[in-house]
């Protein structure tokens, strides 16, 4: 398994195909500990230039020993040998706003909890935690993808191309990113009025 542990936004430009991302800036550890099934899986790294030894110390304290290497280079490394790649469409929050949400299927990956607190109307929850046990719940049309973020997403994003998804678009800055005010969000309401 390559796994990509640069930023989002560098993961979203550009990565090689079928590679997982779990970026070292968000929480690191738990992910790779909730979406990495076997912690005997082979890696092979492809991390910002200069945090190799870091990724693999990390990797390492939560029982990933497997690294089996990493590409020295890193990403700029395989560009320059003209291999291929693929990339993750993002939207803005600004052309999210723009859009009708009732003609879009909208997949929110945060925890049922944030769901529950505040969500973008229609959309639906199916946390990241569970990916690998409800993959076959994402739809198989075309659909918006976020997180709070934007971080959870992309690895979401990552997992569901890996698995031959590949219609996603990433909002940018997640659900973070719209602003409160906003009509396409509901609000969670008390219900003891508190």
């Amino acid at each position: 398994m390559v796994l990509d542990t640069r930023t989002a936004s560098d993961f979203a430009k550009g990565h090689i195909p079928g590679s997982l991302f779990i970026g070292l800036e968000g929480q690191f550890a738990p992910w790779v500990g909730a979406v990495i099934p076997d912690i005997k899986q082979k890696l092979v790294l492809i991390t910002p230039i200069d945090k190799e030894e870091e990724t693999v110390r990390r990797l390492s304290r939560v029982g990933f020993d497997q690294v089996i290497g990493y590409l020295n280079g890193g990403f700029q490394e395989w560009l320059e040998n003209n291999e291929s790649i693929e990339s993750v469409n993002r939207i803005h929050v600004n052309d999210l706003l723009e859009l009708d949400i009732s003609s879009i299927r909208i997949v929110d990956v945060r925890k049922p909890g944030e769901y529950e607190a505040s969500h973008i109307n229609d959309a639906v929850l199916l946390p990241l935690d569970f990916i690998n046990d409800n993959i076959n719940a994402y739809p198989e049309t075309p659909f918006l993808l976020h997180c709070a973020g934007g971080y959870r997403s992309m690895i979401a994003a990552s997992i569901l191309k890996r698995n031959g998804v590949n219609d996603i678009k990433d909002v940018i800055g997640g659900f973070n990113a719209i602003p409160e005010n906003a009509e396409i969000t509901s609000t969670f309401i008390c219900p003891n009025g508190g």
